[in-house]
């Protein structure tokens, strides 16, 4: 091991595989908190099925990426906002006591996201025995993203036949039903979605936000004055406006995330003292990155100034709004001790 500043490492010698070794060792030392940096998603998914061979029972989450390009048109799927949100909440809500790992790409860490203070406040919480709103509970998942949906099938569903409500929420192994008994909450229970056959009793539930973009009124008032100031007037022959403004979600609208929150937060900023892990070759993904989003803009800025697209024009935000620069990345890291892995490096020692 190589020491580059007084909390910045290099990490030689340890080929991929056996460097999960060196990030279980990591958590173990360190007894808090670390936070894997993968190249790509595959990377990442390799170095979790690693993490199972040597450390079969330490604690892991994982913070995928969208699975769409900066500046596009559709939103991230479902179950990947589910499990981003599962984690911010769980970082943002504390309790973290021992070892854990958090694995994730150099295009999720660059890419902004709202506050812990906003993830922990935007929950609700049900238990057994005691009254439930079921309109405040309705407007709620609407709120927070959750579809209204004949069915539940997915996470991020919910479906609501009389006294019983059923939801899947985010992060969590089932989807539960809640047993309403006129305003008290009489049961709640895990069912499998494709038998619809009871699994398992709770006596409490919690839910998260399925969707980084949260439509309350503020939020919708924030968009509609941020959109208006950056972009001018908006009328009809604006879709995303208009949905926004009457409270209805819309493809795509998570790429004007900045403009619905008061400030935006990093992964890093949801763990200050975690120990950061760098994948090998991250320097060389974290330029790319920024380059792909640099030319993604660029080709919606150059349509927008021109007016070369047909239907609606895309309004993109500048990049520095909603991604963090290799420079701003680089800043950030500065107050942890990051290791950088390179299996070519010569080891210490």
């Amino acid at each position: 091991m190589t020491d580059t500043s007084p909390t910045h490492f290099l990490v030689g010698g340890a080929p991929e595989g056996f460097d999960a070794h060196i990030l279980a060792q990591e958590a173990q030392d360190r007894r808090g908190i670390v936070l894997y940096v993968a190249r790509d998603a595959t990377r990442l998914e390799a170095m979790r099925e690693s993490l199972q061979f040597f450390d079969p029972q330490l604690p892991v989450l994982d913070f995928p990426a969208w699975d769409c390009l900066p500046y596009d048109r559709v939103s991230p799927n479902a179950e990947i906002s589910a499990r981003r949100l599962s984690t911010l909440a769980y970082l943002a809500n504390g309790g973290i006591d021992g070892r854990l790992v958090v694995l994730t790409t150099l295009n999720a860490l660059t890419q902004k996201i709202p506050s812990a203070q906003v993830i922990a406040q935007s929950s609700f919480v049900a238990s057994v025995g005691r009254q439930i709103h079921e309109e405040k509970l309705r407007q709620f998942l609407v709120t927070m993203g959750f579809t209204k949906a004949a069915t539940v099938i997915e996470p991020g569903d919910f479906a609501i036949r009389g006294g019983i409500i059923d939801i899947y929420a985010p992060g969590h192994p089932h989807p539960v039903r809640l047993d309403l008994f006129g305003d008290v909450l009489d049961g709640a229970r895990y069912f499998d979605p494709e038998t619809q056959r009871s699994l398992k009793s709770i006596d409490e539930i919690r839910l998260a936000p399925v969707s980084e973009v949260i439509l309350s009124e503020t939020a919708i008032t924030r968009f509609r004055q941020n959109y208006r100031i950056e972009f001018g007037s908006a009328g009809q022959d604006d879709p995303l406006y208009e949905a926004v403004s009457a409270g209805r979600k819309h493809q795509g609208m998570e790429h004007w995330l900045p403009f619905f929150h008061d400030g935006l937060s990093s992964l890093l900023d949801y763990m200050p003292t975690a120990s950061v892990v760098l994948d090998h070759q991250s320097d060389a993904a974290l330029e790319a990155r920024w380059e792909q989003v640099q030319d993604q803009f660029g080709t919606r800025q150059h349509a927008l100034d021109q007016k070369l697209v047909a239907g609606t024009v895309y309004k993109p935000i500048a990049p520095d709004q909603l991604y963090l620069s290799p420079d701003a990345l680089n800043a950030q890291m500065q107050g942890h001790r990051v290791l950088r892995l390179d299996p070519f490096a010569m080891a210490s020692g």
